[in-house]
């Protein structure tokens, strides 16, 4: 296998237009709309949902095992799911997307700008901010929920370690979704108290009340931006594709004023996070194997958390009023902040999925499936076919026998799919083959790089359009001038808030 990646001068165009003629014929425009295409001259794949059926069900991980993946924690896999709902939020129904995707609208600012943490600010969104007690007047913070306290599994005390929730259970959040499941839940919350620790850094620093609040925005914002390009990335592609795009430009996700969202990127690439996830989670010293029913059962959007709805006592049965305190995520468990050991691993990225995905819960189907007939229904080119026109070396490019192998391979070569591939099933194989399961192939890591990279660089409020790359952290972290997200956990200083054992 090539270890390097050769980026040739050709590069898609992308861009929000009436017609695919009219997208086809444009090498650039001024207005990119808030979906697009990296590659819009490049013919849709057609494959029978039958057939796309028929390699769901063989993309299945029945074995039982973790298959870890020792390079990336499990906490990445949903600091993944945050940073999507950072960046798109889709309502349009299916048959507007299949009419043509490139006129859908995006619901959030294509941007890695923590809009889901920060709504419209304190005057447009005052619900998701704390108020000040002397004054009842709205402060610098956000609001952070309380936890019901349950004795269960020794835990006990004034725990606020749950989002802000109204009197209905909802959470009080920019972006529902993160309510979704107890993971992304607990990663927003820490998101929440990351801006909050922010601004006392800040205040105990010297800043001013009148500025303390855009200051730390500004602040929170730009670190978050640095390791999703440099901790997130880094990990999840192949070494040196972050900086080579950094130095040399981007020449695939292009655009002349403002960021669009590639439908390669979200509607197939970005989806790699699917085959990340683990059959089940250690998630604190109590719940040590949390199943996907527990993990999407105590949240408010897909769950029983109803607020004053309850029965009381609220923690008996469910549903629940609240996140009870036994649920607090140890977030040793999930990224490597400290010497424990108890880290766990997300799982390899590869052509199968853990068996729970294949039967989601609440009536969710087969992800798998979902997965490949929506890339059809976006009319996305095939793997070898963005492979061809990124120019890549022969080495880079998956060959028919290596998409073959496996048994989700062989279904794959049964259907004439190892030779044109469905883009998302192209990545995931590529990650397998190329990057050992470890990290992103060539494809993978130019698409998802190259957009998250031009997500940054079009943001004129963003430390690379104000600073350029001259830009480091600020804040404390265990390399001086970097800053990962065990750096932010450890910076909030409540990584295992119920204790040890």
């Amino acid at each position: 296998m090539s270890n390097s990646i050769n980026l040739s001068p050709f590069h898609g165009t992308a861009g929000r237009h009436p017609t695919r003629a009219f997208l086809d014929s444009l090498s650039g425009h001024d207005d990119p709309g808030n979906f697009g295409r990296m590659f819009p001259g490049l013919p849709p794949l057609h494959v029978d949902d039958a057939k796309l059926e028929e390699l769901a069900d063989a993309m299945m991980d029945a074995s039982g095992q973790t298959h870890d993946n020792g390079d990336i924690p499990a906490g990445f896999t949903y600091l993944g799911q945050f940073v999507d709902h950072d960046i798109t939020l889709d309502l349009t129904s299916l048959g507007e997307k299949m009419r043509d995707p490139t006129a859908v609208e995006n619901f959030r600012s294509p941007s890695l700008d923590l809009d889901s943490i920060y709504g419209r600010g304190p005057d447009g969104s005052p619900h998701l901010y704390a108020r000040d007690p002397n004054t009842f007047g709205t402060t610098a913070k956000l609001l952070i929920g309380s936890n019901v306290t349950v004795g269960f599994g020794g835990v006990t005390g004034d725990f606020r370690n749950d989002l802000p929730r109204s009197p209905e259970g909802r959470a009080l959040i920019g972006d529902h979704r993160n309510d979704e499941n107890l993971i992304v839940a607990q990663t927003h919350l820490a998101f929440l108290k990351f801006h909050n620790k922010v601004v006392d850094h800040l205040s105990a620093q010297g800043q001013s009340d009148d500025t303390l609040f855009h200051a730390a925005r500004q602040t929170t914002t730009w670190h978050y931006q640095w390791l999703v390009l440099h901790d997130f990335l880094g990990r999840l592609t192949m070494p040196g594709t972050v900086d080579k795009i950094l130095h040399d430009g981007r020449k695939f996700y292009r655009f002349k004023k403002f960021p669009y969202m590639p439908v390669e990127f979200s509607g197939a690439v970005y989806r790699l996070g699917h085959s990340m996830v683990r059959q089940s989670y250690d998630y604190n010293r109590i719940f040590d194997a949390a199943d996907f029913s527990l993990l999407f059962g105590f949240t408010g959007l897909s769950g029983s958390i109803v607020g004053d709805l309850a029965p009381q006592p609220p923690v008996g049965p469910l549903p629940i009023e609240r996140l009870p305190s036994n649920w607090i995520i140890d977030w040793r468990r999930f990224y490597d902040i400290d010497s424990s050991g108890l880290t766990q691993s997300s799982r390899k990225i590869d052509g199968l999925l853990a068996a729970e995905l294949h039967q989601l819960p609440g009536g969710g189907g087969n992800l798998a499936a979902r997965n490949l007939k929506r890339g059809v229904q976006l009319g996305l080119p095939s793997g070898q076919m963005i492979a061809d026109a990124m120019h890549l070396s022969p080495g880079d490019k998956m060959t028919a026998s290596e998409i073959a192998t496996g048994p989700d391979g062989a279904v794959a070569q049964q259907h004439g799919m190892h030779e044109q591939t469905p883009l998302w099933y192209y990545i995931l194989k590529e990650a397998e083959v190329k990057g050992g399961g470890q990290r992103l192939g060539p494809v993978g890591s130019i698409i998802v790089s190259e957009v998250l990279v031009g997500l940054v660089h079009g943001d004129r409020q963003s430390y690379l359009w104000q600073n350029g790359t001259s830009w480091r952290p600020t804040l404390p972290s265990q390399t001086q001038g970097d800053f990962t997200i065990a750096d932010l956990l450890r910076f909030v200083d409540e990584i295992n808030p119920i204790g040890d054992n």
